[in-house]
């Protein structure tokens, strides 16, 4: 596995269905996040490593994750941010 599999990174994401857009620090390699209007998964086009020094890439640990919506989350039973350095 190489070290972006192991880390959350910065995702950016458009559904194929509906084209809608958004981003997310709570991105995955090989990882999905559901589509919140049509519902189905959806990888991330572009992945870069968080915290990237334009400021667009920082995680904001105070909104709210929906783990309902992150393949993550569900595949580890918990909020994906709470495993930031394990290893799969």
């Amino acid at each position: 596995m190489s070290d972006q599999e192991d880390e959350r990174c910065f995702g950016e994401y458009q559904c194929p269905k509906c084209k809608r857009k958004w981003m997310s620090g709570n991105s995955w390699a090989d990882m999905g996040q559901e589509c919140i209007k049509c519902h189905i998964n959806v990888l991330a086009h572009k992945q870069t490593p968080l915290e990237k020094p334009d400021g667009l890439d920082k995680s904001d640990l105070k909104k709210e994750h929906l783990q309902h919506l992150c393949e993550k989350c569900q595949q580890l039973g918990q909020n994906c941010r709470d495993r930031r350095r394990a290893r799969w």
